[in-house]
């Protein structure tokens, strides 16, 4: 037994004995201020009393000279204590990090119970995002402002038009919803919030059934009939999704959001107060990222959605005309959008709203944008809205979303981009002829554009977006291949390296290859805008492999970097006179080499014979 607990118990002892001894005296002075008349009994029990009161006097005196005595013992072995000893273990509990691997336990997660990590892992791996943490915060939890200073200095007219809000979703976390919900409730005006539609992309969770109920009636009670409820009964797509919002709003404006956000302080006046002055933009709030692990949320300055040649949305920096005007809080032009959307609720229907022709995820974005520009409307990025968008680890909807990607590119291809529409066969690896995808029926969509009266997409190029650069010069693209080793392919090897390699053939990115007229070949990838570099194929004129350079710094250095192909024949160096070929090492596998030409032939998938050099 230590001494240190014997401690405690006479210590604990002597308090309880000093209330005893209290309380009695105290009970004693009651009873004499309460009776004005003693009688025998009084005294007698005051008698009683007083003796009890010395036993307990003479009692606590004991139990002090015992802790006394006991105190210098009781400092020495807590000093003993305090003294290092290799047999002394750390009172602190170490949980097991049963996830080490896991996207959400890079930095998050400290402490969590084993029960506990289980939970949020089976969570994040459900949702792509920490619905556990979620599931904790408060509803109204306060994110940070994070406009540009000017934005709030802002005035908007009092007669602003009244919105729509949809909010879309397929098994999203039920905390996450009432989130979105909670903070547009919140931030928004009630004199312009007509209502907020929550669209149910056929969901299979539980969650979002009885409970999600309860919450709308909560809702009710303070603002009767502002939900509204569209459930899908199969799984449409985003853009149905979208579009069943759409339908069925009564606001002057509709935005339509994905429902994992929160919105910012002031967000919907800066939108509304722009479609007052122009009904035709259709406009964009600035997001701010949410973590998908701590949830945090992350600021984004405002830059432009734009998009690559197989359609897939990217960040760009706005034209140049927006930064001399040296205010970041001013609207700014945007090539497209990124999937948020506010339009004029009239003028989106006249401009065909979103083509309902699209599948499941991907593509429709650009298209509006596209047609926005080309058929009498704009699209800008509004940098006064701000609104914190999760960053999923994982898209809800498919594992591999290229293939409806892929799908809806050559949608917009075949309806928007006329002659340009090549360029979306090359960024996705396909054939120009006969790519065999089944785009669907495309013959609504161009009969709109011919009532809209629509600009061709050259004026797009020139006017809007001359960021993006037409490939009109390729002679082949795709995966090269020697007929001596048919599963291995040219690939860009190692990143960061400049070694090009043979690898076994899986036609990704890093496999692509692109020979030009000029004689470049670039090897793993072409990029879509002017402002990027490739990387070319070089001979460095001695040794045994060839490089991979920027072409930008090849052609500065005037490295060897132009060769004479044709579809089934060498590779040949104009320069050097040297074969891009192969062989086989002594450690048995085989190497892309550059040596004297012995015959070797190359194929590549993809070869433009009406641009072929005639010889």
């Amino acid at each position: 037994m230590r001494p240190g607990w014997l401690k405690g118990v006479l210590l604990a002892a002597l308090v309880t004995a000093t209330l005893l001894y209290l309380g009695c005296h105290r009970s004693v002075v009651q009873s004499h201020s309460e009776h004005r008349h003693i009688d025998h009994m009084a005294i007698h029990n005051d008698s009683v009393h007083g003796q009890r009161m010395e036993k307990m006097a003479a009692n606590i005196e004991k139990l002090l000279q015992a802790v006394n005595k006991l105190q210098p013992e009781a400092v020495r072995l807590a000093k003993a204590d305090d003294k290092p000893r290799e047999d002394k273990k750390d009172d602190k509990v170490v949980v097991k990090k049963l996830f080490p691997n896991s996207l959400l336990f890079k930095k998050w997660g400290e402490g969590l119970s084993e029960e506990e990590q289980k939970e949020a892992e089976d969570l994040f791996v459900k949702y792509g995002y920490n619905a556990f943490l979620s599931d904790r915060l408060p509803l109204n939890r306060d994110i940070p402002d994070t406009r540009h200073a000017r934005c709030a200095q802002k005035r908007y007219p009092a007669d602003l038009p009244s919105l729509s809000v949809v909010l879309i979703y397929l098994n999203e976390a039920l905390s996450i919803i009432k989130r979105a919900v909670r903070s547009i409730i919140d931030k928004t005006p009630a004199s312009l919030l007509r209502e907020i539609i929550l669209v149910d992309d056929h969901s299979t969770n539980e969650d979002l059934q009885e409970k999600l109920d309860d919450f709308i009636a909560l809702i009710h009670e303070e603002r009767p009939g502002l939900l509204k409820r569209v459930m899908h009964k199969e799984q449409l797509g985003l853009t149905q999704a979208r579009l069943s919002g759409w339908k069925i709003a009564t606001g002057d404006v509709v935005a339509i959001l994905d429902a994992h956000i929160e919105v910012h302080v002031q967000w919907a006046e800066p939108l509304l107060a722009r479609i007052k002055e122009d009904r035709t933009v259709i406009l964009t709030p600035v997001f701010d990222r949410v973590n998908y692990d701590d949830l945090t949320v992350t600021r984004y300055g405002p830059s432009a959605d734009a998009f690559d040649w197989a359609l897939w949305c990217m960040y760009e920096s706005f034209r140049p005309e927006w930064y001399e005007l040296k205010d970041e809080s001013l609207p700014a032009k945007s090539p497209a959008i990124m999937g948020i959307l506010v339009a004029d609720r009239k003028f989106f229907a006249e401009i065909g709203s979103l083509d309902g022709g699209m599948k499941i995820y991907g593509g429709e974005n650009v298209e509006l944008g596209i047609r926005a520009w080309l058929c009498g409307g704009s699209v800008e990025v509004i940098p006064c809205s701000k609104i914190a968008h999760i960053e999923r680890a994982r898209k809800p909807y498919l594992p591999d979303l290229s293939v409806t990607m892929k799908r809806n590119a050559l949608r917009v291809a075949e309806v928007w981009l006329d002659e340009y529409k090549y360029n979306v066969n090359i960024a996705w690896n396909l054939p120009l002829q006969n790519h065999g995808v089944d785009i669907g029926d495309v013959s609504e969509r161009k009969a709109l554009r011919k009532r809209l009266k629509c600009k061709p997409f050259k004026w797009y190029l020139e006017n809007v977006y001359p960021l993006l650069d037409p490939l009109k010069d390729l002679l082949a693209y795709g995966a090269l291949i020697n007929p001596l080793k048919p599963d291995l392919c040219i690939d860009q090897g190692p990143v960061p390296g400049s070694t090009p390699i043979l690898y076994s053939c899986h036609y990704f990115a890093p496999q692509r290859c692109y020979y030009r007229t000029n004689g470049e070949i670039y090897v793993g990838g072409i990029k879509s805008h002017t402002y990027n570099s490739n990387r070319c194929l070089v001979d460095p004129g001695g040794g045994l492999y060839p490089a991979l350079y920027d072409c930008k710094i090849a052609t500065q250095k005037k490295f060897h970097m132009l060769w004479d192909f044709k579809q089934g024949s060498s590779i040949q160096n104009r320069v050097t006179k040297r074969c891009l070929e192969i062989a086989q090492g002594e450690d048995s596998y085989y190497h892309l080499i550059v040596q004297r030409c012995t015959g070797q032939i190359w194929n590549i998938q993809n070869y433009i014979a009406e641009r072929a050099p005639r010889g």
